[in-house]
């Protein structure tokens, strides 16, 4: 095994601990909800709504942004010790949206006769479902066999091909440039082949009608540099529309694949934004199997310029290993 210090392992590790920490702690709580008191209940409201969800982003000063998600919204209304109330969680589970909406709503349709699960120490906090999804252990096992095989036998693979390298090589001492360079020439080209499989299979979506609620520019302040200066205005496209499939109704806040460009010039932002009007009338491409999912132009214009990154570093690789 690689002679490298602790703290490598352990920031390679530190996301396998994060998930696993957060099934353990949600376990915890399912079997607290497991002695809860059920009450009758009856679901009033179904149907879907738009929700904004908080989500970590470093490469802004705040440390974050938001994101309009769909979420099945089922309101329930149950008597608690004389005491109507009504809550709209549906699983002990966290749901970040933009997950098994239809599915849901048709579950628990407005009228249906349902158990409610309570809090009996704060009635207010009430579940319909206080079950982990089945095999959600046996999963992570799993998961966590193929993330040691990978982050070790990554490891150990390229202190191994660093050594095969160096024997090969007229300037020993450049293999670590010459996998560096070959590594992004790979990864680059990999990812252009995943962006243009996702296009061709968007291309065959079904399409519906949409509206377009919200086209315009967002201003935010970049991530503090390095040396603590802060960081530049930067401005980013926002496209909001509304859609329905399969008598649902939808928001999507993406109009192409990979919408999420931005840039120091808000000019040349809103330069683009030109094609999309408030109220227009869209097509809206939408993925069948989960129809949160959609875009309005599944064409994705960029991918020549990744294969021509990945181009250079592979000649870069070449160079550098023949010349050092």
């Amino acid at each position: 095994m690689p002679d490298l210090p602790w703290y490598v392992y352990l920031m390679l590790l530190a996301p396998l601990g994060l998930i696993l920490f957060a099934a353990a702690y949600k376990t915890l709580q399912v079997r607290a909800a497991r002695e809860w008191p059920s009450a009758p209940g009856k679901v009033v409201i179904s149907n879907s709504e738009v929700r904004d969800v908080r989500v970590l982003d470093d490469s802004r000063e705040i440390g974050h942004r938001f994101e309009q998600r769909n979420f099945a919204n089922i309101v329930y209304e149950y008597t608690v010790r004389g005491v109507v109330l009504r809550n709209n969680r549906v699983s002990i589970g966290e749901d970040r949206g933009n997950f098994e909406v239809a599915e849901t709503i048709a579950k628990y349709p407005a009228g249906m006769a349902v158990t409610v699960f309570y809090n009996p120490l704060h009635p207010n906090e009430a579940v319909l479902e206080r079950d982990l999804p089945k095999g959600l252990w046996g999963c992570l096992g799993i998961g966590t066999a193929v993330v040691l095989v990978i982050v070790f036998g990554g490891v150990f693979g390229l202190n191994r091909l660093s050594e095969f390298l160096s024997a090969r090589l007229a300037d020993p001492k450049v293999s670590p440039l010459v996998m560096a360079f070959g590594a992004f020439a790979v990864v680059i080209a990999l990812f252009a082949l995943v962006m243009q499989k996702q296009m061709r299979l968007a291309m065959k979506w079904p399409v519906v009608s949409g509206t377009i609620q919200m086209s315009d520019v967002e201003q935010y302040r970049a991530a503090p540099s390095e040396q603590g200066s802060r960081g530049a205005l930067m401005y980013q496209r926002q496209v909001s529309y509304s859609y329905r499939f399969n008598d649902v109704d939808y928001t999507g806040v993406e109009a192409r694949f990979a919408t999420g460009r931005n840039s120091t010039s808000g000019w040349l932002m809103r330069k683009f934004m030109t094609a999309y009007q408030d109220g227009a009338v869209v097509k809206v491409y939408v993925n069948p199997l989960n129809p949160s999912e959609a875009t309005l132009n599944p064409r994705i214009g960029f991918a020549w310029v990744l294969w021509l990154l990945s181009a250079a570093f592979a000649g870069v690789t070449y160079y550098t290993a023949l010349h050092g």
